[in-house]
C-alpha cells in the first residue's frame, strides 16, 4: 500500500528538489562523480560533432549519461552500506564491489559505443 503524501504538482516540485539535493550531494561528496561529469561535459559537444546522425548522437549521449546514472546508484549504495555499519562485513564488501562493477561496466559500454561510432 502506498504511503500517503503529497500529490500532483506539489509532489513533482518536491521530487525535483530532492533530485537536485542528490546531485549536489554527489558533487560535494564523490570525486568520481565530479570526474565523470567533467568528462560528460567535454564529450557532449563532441558527440554532436562526430556523429553522422541523430541515432548516433543519441547512442553517444545515452552511453555517457548511463555512466553518471551508475555512479549515482553506486554512491547511494555505498552511503547506505556505510550508514548501516562501519565494521567490515563480507556482504557489505560484496555490495560495494558490485556497485563498483556497475560503474565499470557502464564505462566499458560507453567506450565501446564511442569506439564503434568513431569506426563507422
Amino acid at each position: 500500500m502506498a504511503k500517503p503524501g503529497k500529490t500532483g504538482l506539489t509532489r513533482i516540485l518536491n521530487a525535483t528538489g530532492y533530485s537536485f539535493a542528490g546531485l549536489k550531494a554527489a558533487w560535494h561528496n564523490e570525486a568520481a562523480f565530479r570526474q565523470e561529469l567533467a568528462l560528460v561535459l567535454i564529450l557532449t559537444p563532441l558527440a554532436f560533432w562526430i556523429s553522422s546522425g541523430l541515432t548516433q548522437t543519441a547512442l553517444l549521449l545515452t552511453s555517457l549519461y548511463l555512466v553518471l546514472l551508475m555512479e549515482l546508484a553506486n554512491s547511494a549504495l555505498e552511503a547506505v552500506v556505510d550508514r548501516i555499519s562501519d565494521e567490515h562485513h563480507p556482504l557489505s564488501g560484496r555490495a560495494k564491489d558490485i556497485g563498483s562493477a556497475m560503474v565499470f561496466v557502464s564505462l566499458a559500454g560507453a567506450a565501446a559505443v564511442w569506439l564503434l561510432v568513431l569506426l563507422d
